[in-house]
């Protein structure tokens, strides 16, 4: 339905770097655009903000975000992380290379990563779900250590630890 609203969208506070995540986010994903643009008016928390972006509404996967320029007050940690659920690892690889691109390398650990921005993401691939699921406790074992022991998921590697 156009313009119908989404009932719960996530909203990410920045500094000044809203519409810069929202093309870099919108550039990885398909199904993604960036949807609006509001800029802060005479009114706004900083008077040298007028004319500034103040929000961006953008769309990943058919899924609703806001970026807002909130200044630097508040800053994203782990509590908070969006997991992409990939095909195979090619998929795995190129969101995790383009993601982790410029972020901290001490975030990354078992698929997760943070960006540039300090955004956290778990880049994970649907196998790992089927391994850890199939109800043989020993396998699910085996792969549980090798994942904690990666950075990226390795598909082959969480395969080989499952099969022992």
């Amino acid at each position: 339905m156009p313009g119908k609203i989404q009932k719960i969208t996530p909203n990410l506070w920045f500094d000044t770097q809203a519409e810069e995540a929202a093309e870099f986010y919108t550039s990885l994903f398909s199904d993604s655009r960036i949807v609006r643009t509001a800029r802060y008016g005479k009114e706004s928390y900083d008077k040298t903000a007028e004319g500034k972006v103040m929000t961006v509404e953008f769309r990943l996967e058919g899924q609703n975000f806001v970026a807002l320029n909130g200044g630097p007050h508040f800053k994203f940690n782990e509590a908070i992380s969006f997991i992409v659920s990939c095909d195979d690892q090619d998929e795995v690889d190129r969101y995790w290379n383009a993601l982790s691109e410029g972020g901290d390398e001490k975030a990354q650990q078992c698929g997760w990563l943070k960006d540039r921005f300090g955004v956290s993401w778990q880049i994970v691939p649907k196998r790992l779900h089927e391994l850890l699921g199939s109800g043989d406790a020993d396998s699910a074992g085996r792969v549980t250590k090798a994942m904690l022991g990666m950075k990226k998921l390795d598909i082959p590697e969480l395969e080989r630890a499952y099969e022992g």
